[in-house]
């Protein structure tokens, strides 16, 4: 089963995720909007495979909220994790963090067992984020991951994690330079062999476009970016240059739940519309 995001602009170091459903797929929501996050390149669809739906559907006397949002967090922990988890912690919502396990953060690496015992959902994306050297081929991705899992096993049960964020996104053209045209087809299809997930986002903070912007400036891209949408998948980034992502979640947060939006990790988000 595959969730499709489908919409229009995407700024120049966002990606874009288009549509793409298979004949036995499900569309997530109406077409969702997409934009994309620095030195990424258009990015499609948030997969699922019919085997990690575990949760049945809800009773029809409780019908799934009309709007429903994903905070997601990519390439952390670092300095910047304790602010965003005291945001959540505030405002009492949840996030997925797509974390990164390199020998820059290795001293951050015990947050993510205090941000997975406060509700939040850890999810996988590269231990060293290098793109020359994940994606010379498919062994060499996977046996990044399989570091990262030996990096995180200290503080979670990393054979559990089943969500992927591809560095870059899936359809990212930047690992064509390294693995050839058909790598990310390859990853993809290997990682449903897997029992994995792999996920994009159809809403960007572009906090990672190599220019420090603002809290306003974040706000306003991630709630610009929503305007319309049922579902979102928004990428934020809690890496060690994104401090003023920490400071605009409350904003972004009071503004998501103004216009009625319902807060869930990407899991929880399966399992609601699965």
């Amino acid at each position: 089963m595959q969730f499709s995001f489908a919409k229009g602009r995407f700024a120049a170091c966002c990606l874009l995720l288009g549509a793409v459903c298979a004949a036995a797929g499900f569309a997530l929501g109406a077409a969702l909007s997409a934009r994309s996050s620095a030195g990424k390149t258009p990015a499609p669809s948030v997969r699922l495979l019919p085997a990690a739906i575990s949760q049945p559907s809800p009773p029809q006397s409780q019908p799934l909220p009309q709007r429903l949002v994903c905070l997601t967090f990519d390439d952390g922990p670092s300095r910047t994790t304790p602010a965003v988890l005291e945001a959540l912690a505030a405002e009492g919502v949840p996030a997925t963090f797509f974390v990164v396990a390199s020998e820059s953060n290795e001293s951050y690496l015990p947050l993510v067992q205090q941000a997975q015992q406060a509700g939040h959902e850890i999810a996988l994306h590269s231990a060293s984020h290098k793109y020359s050297d994940i994606y010379r081929s498919a062994d060499a991705f996977w046996a990044d991951i399989e570091l990262l899992r030996q990096r995180l096993a200290p503080y979670v049960d990393a054979e559990e994690l089943r969500c992927l964020r591809f560095p870059g996104g899936s359809t990212n053209t930047v690992s064509h330079k390294y693995g050839g045209s058909g790598i990310m087809q390859q990853l993809k299809e290997q990682a449903e062999q897997q029992g994995l997930r792999w996920v994009d986002w159809n809403v960007c903070a572009e906090d990672a476009t190599g220019q420090k912007l603002s809290a306003d400036a974040v706000c306003r891209n991630v709630t610009e970016g929503s305007q319309g949408l049922d579902r979102c998948v928004v990428l934020m980034h809690d890496s060690a240059t994104t401090a003023t992502t920490a400071q605009a979640l409350p904003a972004i947060i009071r503004w998501y739940k103004e216009n009625g939006y319902t807060f869930c990790t990407v899991s929880q988000l399966y399992s609601r519309t699965g």
